[in-house]
């Protein structure tokens, strides 16, 4: 019996034409998300890009793909092979200067401190790497580091040819003025030397090719995020809040400061949003509810999450294991991914809805 099948590359792209990617919503040829399409008898192989880490939408994606290609005649099985290909958003500043090898660069924000933000960067950080994306960690909060106390990393990088050899934890490269200092002396310093610190950091560092860089910026709206924001594109900015009054007002402040400055602001993320009971599992709503997703819909941003209190998340900040590492099944390490999964597709969103360059037609004189 031969079972060959006469079905061509051309045929398989064009079924898939009609199977659209559900953040984007286009079409997987017009994404040119299909890397290779191979054909072996009546079976066909496959290799299309996933537009950002650990989508939850590749079942249901997986089986579209497959229901197109075997409703051709001559098809028997199809079999999918996800790749992953993140995309430079494309957004921020267009007369700053990208960093060498990194796509996207994404600013973890507050208006004020004590809200979690370094918590919260650390843990986007890993739960990204996590998911298979290449992941760098920069701490630019110069006066209180405490990224290297929260990824466990505290050896004095290395200089290679002149640069600066971050650090690697957990699947992360980390970077922190706090791994050069002396961590019991205060940092005196004017904003000019900080400003030329945070260049340094953007531009003597061997980051290497990474898909998102994360960045703890300091709290409020000073020297170092106008720096920032001036030198290098940010791809978009996470505003972390609590549900506190008092947090959620400085929150618009940073808000306001990102739309000032003309800096894209992915979402919020409100952070200690209730306490889980260790014991019980009960949630009790200890500094408020719901005032994160009062504040994203009156300002028109996504509310990316909402990241209850758990002791295993003080506990990891303190030991240099994020929570997301030291207890992936909790609670508020899903809520960490799920933010890592929002983060992910908005900045996918704005890679693919670029503008595409005008097509010219030559049309025959009559």
């Amino acid at each position: 019996m031969d079972d060959r099948s006469d079905v061509t590359k051309e045929q398989v792209l064009a079924a898939l034409s009609a199977v659209q990617e559900p953040e984007v919503l286009r079409s997987l040829t017009d994404l040119k998300m299909v890397q290779a399409v191979e054909i072996e008898n009546s079976h066909v192989k496959l290799h299309v890009d996933l537009l950002y880490p650990s989508a939850p939408y590749k079942g249901q994606l997986e089986q579209e793909i497959v229901d197109a290609v075997t409703a051709l005649p001559g098809v028997a099985s199809a079999e999918v092979t996800w790749m992953q290909r993140v995309r430079p958003s494309g957004r921020g500043k267009a007369d700053a200067e990208p960093i060498s090898g990194v796509k996207n660069t994404i600013a973890v924000a507050s208006g004020k401190g004590g809200v979690g933000k370094s918590t919260v960067a650390a843990n986007l950080a890993v739960a990204l790497a996590q998911a298979g994306a290449k992941v760098g960690l920069l701490d630019t909060d110069v006066y209180g580091p405490s990224i290297p106390l929260m990824m466990g990393a505290h050896a004095k990088p290395a200089v290679q040819n002149g640069k600066i050899v971050p650090l690697e934890a957990h699947g992360v490269k980390v970077m922190s003025i706090g791994f050069l200092l002396d961590p019991n002396k205060a940092l005196i310093w004017r904003g000019p030397l900080v400003a030329q610190l945070i260049n340094q950091f953007l531009n003597d560092v061997v980051w290497g090719e990474l898909d998102y860089l994360v960045l703890d910026l300091p709290p409020g709206t000073g020297d170092v995020q106008l720096t920032l924001v001036q030198k290098i594109p940010i791809s978009g900015a996470v505003i972390v809040t609590t549900p506190q009054e008092v947090a959620l007002a400085d929150a618009v402040k940073g808000l306001r400061m990102f739309e000032e400055v003309k800096t894209p602001v992915i979402g919020i993320v409100e952070n200690m949003s209730g306490f889980i009971c260790p014991g019980c599992g009960e949630r009790t709503n200890i500094f408020g509810e719901g005032g994160g997703r009062r504040v994203a819909a009156e300002h028109d941003v996504a509310l990316l999450g909402e990241i209850p209190i758990e002791p295993h998340v003080r506990a990891g900040g303190d030991e240099g294991v994020p929570v997301v590492v030291s207890h992936p099944a909790s609670a508020t390490a899903q809520a960490f991914h799920h933010v890592a999964q929002r983060v992910g597709a908005q900045l996918a969103k704005d890679a693919m809805a670029r503008p595409r360059k005008p097509m010219i037609r030559l049309m025959q004189a009559r």
